[in-house]
């Protein structure tokens, strides 16, 4: 009896088991079919559309990558500098100008499985340019830029030369509209071949002009100037007895040559680029009035351009409040710009006062035949009109008393050189003479149709600026000049 009750509860409980398991089997089964319902039913589209991009051909996704133009200005007209070709192995996003303006344009590479634009105009308009996703395919936009080929060429090539010349590394060429804010040319070097992009070093890909930033030196007193003058704390004749040398604490600022000048005016300050002019003028103003119109110039913030990676330089020093980082930030040592930055800031000086927002993208061509055109975008006024006028004068001064290379015949020119250490990263310089060497400059003065930034590191032989730079500027304005056939601006 004992025997057959154990055998009769150890059958009741197999059994109780079993249920057990049936029960959770159709619930599992319940859900599982739920799931393929929903996948076959309710989101079939959604997964189908899916499974058709990703089995799309490499070819066909690219085929469909809206195309890059230059503008030329001399016919008004776009010329192809980006765009698709199909070959017998594959997918190519092809550039049939090579190495032209590489840094600006980037290229079309792999993210994983996926074909994206990377750097430059094909990463930061990637979207724009892959267009929007259907169930059959993408149709991109077309983009045309505001970069010139003609000037952009001419840039390069000027570039190439200069850089051969001097046995400097690396170097850069703007050219920006400052009525508008466009960027008309963007050549650095080194660069490399968006054709065959795999070929080249990762650091190739960054657009110095936007992504790297130094320390500008001399160039940046006109922006020093500017402010002194528009704060009205001087004017360009207030005098001021330079002994070649200022005190600040332990600190001794010596001008460039070492030298006394004795009574100068603040226009002599710009013609013979006095370090010790500008201290005057940044103590005449006083340290909050300075740091407040750097900001208002832009510096220590990023300008907005449309290109992917741009920095915001550094003016963080002169929140220290340290009496010795507004003295050397007045001749631009100690603080770190960008090429974009700085030639933004000089446009402002050249248009009247305006801050622009730079751009490199003119128009969108879009797939229905429409367009957008981008519109200028004002920033700010860090100087009034009337500041502009009496800086425009003294560079002018600047470029017919010092830097006579840099003239072009019956034409007012302004401009101003910058012979700027290199930091060692250890809170000092690098020796042996090595320098960064910039111009930065505009014409005509009095309605200005282009500024251009000249930068070259290291170079190798030669001391300042105003020797390497002022040739190589005068010979790109004089080109800009015939180029939008500009009437001579004096006898």
């Amino acid at each position: 009896m004992r025997k057959h009750s154990l055998l009769t509860q150890t059958s009741r409980f197999s059994h109780k088991r079993i249920f057990f398991f049936i029960f959770a089997l159709s619930i599992i089964s319940g859900t599982i079919a739920y799931r393929l319902f929903a996948l076959a039913i309710s989101r079939h589209a959604e997964y189908a559309s899916a499974a058709q991009r990703q089995q799309m051909a490499p070819a066909a996704i690219l085929a469909t990558r809206g195309s890059i133009f230059a503008f030329d200005q001399s016919d008004q007209s776009p010329k192809l500098i980006a765009t698709n070709k199909t070959t017998d192995v594959l997918t190519e996003r092809y550039y049939p100008k090579g190495v032209f303006a590489a840094q600006v344009l980037g290229f079309v590479g792999y993210r994983e499985h996926e074909r994206v634009g990377q750097y430059g105009v094909e990463s930061f308009y990637d979207e724009t340019l892959r267009g929007l996703e259907t169930d059959q395919r993408s149709i991109g936009e077309d983009i045309v830029l505001t970069i010139d080929p003609n000037i952009q060429s001419y840039s390069e090539v000027t570039l190439d030369a200069l850089l051969k010349k001097w046995s400097s590394p690396r170097g850069s060429i703007i050219v920006q509209d400052p009525a508008t804010g466009a960027l008309l040319a963007i050549a650095s070097s080194p660069s490399f071949d968006p054709n065959k992009y795999g070929s080249f070093n990762y650091a190739d890909f960054l657009n110095p002009v936007v992504q790297e930033q130094f320390e500008p030196g001399s160039s940046f007193k006109p922006v020093t100037m500017s402010a002194a003058i528009d704060s009205d704390s001087l004017t360009p004749n207030t005098t001021y007895e330079d002994t070649g040398a200022v005190t600040i604490g332990s600190y001794t600022i010596k001008n460039f040559n070492e030298k006394a000048n004795g009574l100068q005016t603040m226009r002599q300050v710009l013609e013979h680029s006095l370090n010790t002019g500008t201290i005057f003028a940044e103590r005449r103003m006083g340290n909050d009035n300075f740091l407040n119109y750097l900001v208002a110039f832009g510096f220590g913030q990023k300008t907005g351009v449309d290109l992917p990676g741009e920095v915001a330089g550094s003016i963080n020093n002169l929140y220290q409040g340290r009496a010795i980082n507004f003295a050397t930030a007045s001749f631009g040592q100690g603080i770190a710009v960008t090429p974009l930055q700085l030639i933004n800031a000089y446009s402002a000086i050249a248009n009247g006062g305006k801050l622009m927002k730079p751009y490199i993208v003119r128009e969108i061509l879009h797939a229905d035949g429409s367009s957008t055109v981008t519109k200028s975008s004002f920033i700010g006024a860090p100087i009034s009109e009337k500041t502009s006028a009496q800086i425009r004068g003294m560079l002018v001064d600047v470029v017919d008393n010092g830097f006579d290379k840099a003239r072009v015949k019956g034409y007012d020119v302004a401009g101003k050189t910058g012979t700027a250490q290199i930091p060692d990263g250890r809170g000092g310089y690098l020796e042996n003479k090595q320098f960064i060497h910039n111009f930065v400059g505009f014409a005509p003065a009095y309605a200005p149709r282009f500024v251009i930034l000249i930068k070259m590191d290291k170079p190798q032989g030669i001391t300042f600026a105003s020797d390497s730079l002022s040739p190589v500027f005068g010979d790109l304005a004089a080109y800009l000049i015939r180029y939008f056939n500009i009437p001579p601006t004096r006898q």
